[in-house]
């Protein structure tokens, strides 16, 4: 089987490489191909990619309108959607597809590790994980993975400005789709952490999902999601 690691970006040109960079580890043999599309339609990021291997397109901004025309390019039977500011843990290539092969899953995702080593983030880690093992709701920055027929047949993600990863995972359950998260954890930057504050983070990410999930559309959370509008 061959996986497509489409990545959303914008304005990572600093990071980009070091993220392209990792995946051959975490491929260890597996074939794949590399999708990178840019929110910046003057490609601001993909100027920096030294691999011209990369397949590399621009999108209107939004991660859910980006993903879903890197979908739209992939030609691998599974889709992983990874962020750039999130590493792979190694092999992981191969123990998604061991994950996918008896049929019992179509996608999941891995347990989250945070790139810092200060209690408060192997706390938030920790909890992080244990939460989307109980409601088998990752979030996006999780690494997404899933079958790509699967995936067209519940039509994508939703063209949401947030929650694309919740709404995507809501559609699974409906269909009755299950998906498995494993326990190598993938190591996410904390910057968005640090940027807005840890606790405010964490009290806004819990709010803005139970709010979503009450009923309450995505774009109106949105201006409550950014204190500083990208």
């Amino acid at each position: 089987m061959k996986i497509s690691v489409i990545i959303p970006v914008l304005h990572e040109g600093e990071r980009i490489n070091e993220i392209l960079d990792s995946l051959k580890a975490s491929a260890a043999g597996v074939p794949y191909e590399t999708i990178v599309i840019d929110g910046d339609s003057t490609g601001g990021t993909i100027a920096f990619i030294s691999d011209n291997s990369v397949i590399t397109l621009t999108a209107p901004r939004g991660r859910a309108l980006q993903m879903n025309a890197g979908a739209h390019k992939a030609c691998g039977d599974i889709l992983l959607f990874l962020h750039a500011d999130t590493i792979l843990p190694p092999k992981a290539f191969p123990k998604i597809i061991a994950a996918l092969s008896d049929g019992s899953f179509i996608g999941g995702a891995f347990d989250l590790g945070i790139q810092n080593r200060r209690w408060i983030f192997r706390a938030i880690s920790l909890a992080a994980s244990l939460k989307h093992r109980l409601t088998h709701v990752p979030y996006g920055d999780q690494a997404i993975f899933i079958l790509r027929s699967y995936f067209e047949n519940i039509g994508g993600y939703a063209s949401i400005p947030l929650m694309e990863d919740v709404e995507l995972m809501r559609s699974v359950k409906r269909q009755g789709g299950r998906i498995v998260i494993l326990s190598d954890p993938v190591t996410t930057s904390s910057r968005k952490w640090e940027n807005d504050g840890i606790f405010y983070t964490i009290t806004r990410n819990w709010v803005i999902q139970a709010l979503y999930l009450l009923g309450v559309s995505a774009e109106r959370l949105e201006k409550y999601y950014y204190k500083v509008k990208v």
